[in-house]
């Protein structure tokens, strides 16, 4: 009697840690387009993504860097003080995107040029995105003031 109890218990240990493998695995495999990583321009000139890589890159748009081309497909650069990256996005830019302001875009980087297919901007003239204001403080372009953190 008592070998088929520890059996038995063995039995419920082994299926328990299967099913949660198996959980695990299912989860990350669902994950596994839903994660992305920020980067600063800093970041990914010095260690380049791959192209098929989808991460977020952050900083402040360069001056004078906005080129709007045919259609609604808009070039300029985004830069953290210490590097600069080219981005170009297809779309509709947020009413609050301009030059020297803050931005977070999702996308790949390839060839040499970020391929944004979203892009947010900061939602007032406080607000500046957490991992944005982190890297251009890195960088010593801008100082955290107090109710100016992202959340």
């Amino acid at each position: 009697m008592k070998g088929l109890k520890k059996k038995r218990r063995v039995q419920i240990i082994m299926v328990a840690t299967f099913a949660l493998i198996l959980s695990t695995a299912l989860v990350g495999y669902a994950m596994r387009d839903g994660i992305n990583f920020f980067r600063a321009p800093s970041q990914i000139l010095a260690e380049p993504p791959a192209p098929t890589e989808v991460f977020r890159i952050g900083g402040l748009v360069e001056q004078d860097s906005i080129v709007r081309g045919q259609g609604e497909t808009v070039r300029f650069t985004v830069t953290d003080g210490g590097a600069s990256v080219p981005v170009v996005f297809t779309g509709v830019l947020p009413d609050l995107f301009s030059e020297n302001e803050g931005m977070v875009g999702t996308g790949r980087y390839v060839d040499g040029v970020f391929e944004a297919t979203e892009i947010l901007a900061k939602h007032d003239e406080t607000y500046m995105p957490k991992e944005v204001a982190d890297a251009l403080e890195e960088q010593g372009l801008y100082r955290h003031a107090e109710g100016n953190e992202g959340s």
